[in-house]
């Protein structure tokens, strides 16, 4: 596969095979992802690597409790949309992947969410290369129990920046239809 087709071709997916990811894989797309981009070469990213089912459950229940206390504080908040699933017992934020990589780093580094954004995009490049899928879901950042935290290995003062469902996928959907791009301006 060519980068080009490689680009068009990483989907985000949201149906597994119940097919385990080897711990040695998933080391190889991290080390993959740090040749990302970064600001002033911080390398500010760490991993924690989920690859049990009965932990991927227990962070999808906690982030689904927090964003729907989230949403009863606050009915305009944007993850509104999400409600019914949330509410859905069997929904998995996850998507029922076999593993998740979460990307975090310490909350204080300026450029933080750019660079393990970055890291993000590398990893899931790298996934695509292998044949494997990825989604980034966002909702898995909403862990806030401080055993649970504790338990993940997640330092007090470190942020979850990409919590990425890795797996294999059951089919990989085709490409959205994407506008034209917005050149503001060309100046020659």
């Amino acid at each position: 596969m060519t980068f080009a087709e490689l680009l068009i071709n990483r989907r985000s997916v949201r149906k597994y095979k119940d097919t385990p990811v080897s711990s040695e894989v998933v080391r190889e797309l991290i080390r993959e992802s740090t040749f990302a981009p970064n600001a002033g070469n911080e390398q500010p990213w760490k991993f924690i690597i989920v690859n049990d089912s009965h932990w991927l459950k227990k962070i999808s229940d906690e982030s689904k409790k927090n964003i729907l206390a989230r949403i009863a504080a606050d009915p305009d908040d944007y993850a509104h949309k999400y409600k019914g699933m949330l509410q859905n017992e069997s929904f998995n934020v996850f998507y029922n992947a076999p593993c998740l990589v979460m990307i975090l780093g310490l909350s204080s580094l300026k450029n933080l969410y750019v660079d393990c954004a970055l890291a993000a995009s590398y990893f899931m490049l790298a996934a695509a290369s292998r044949g494997m899928g990825t989604c980034w879901v966002n909702l898995g950042t909403e862990i806030h129990d401080p055993d649970m935290l504790r338990e993940l290995g997640i330092p007090d003062n470190h942020t979850i920046v990409a919590p990425i469902a890795l797996g294999y996928p059951e089919k990989i959907s085709s490409a959205p239809k994407r506008r034209e791009p917005e050149i503001l301006r060309i100046i020659t």
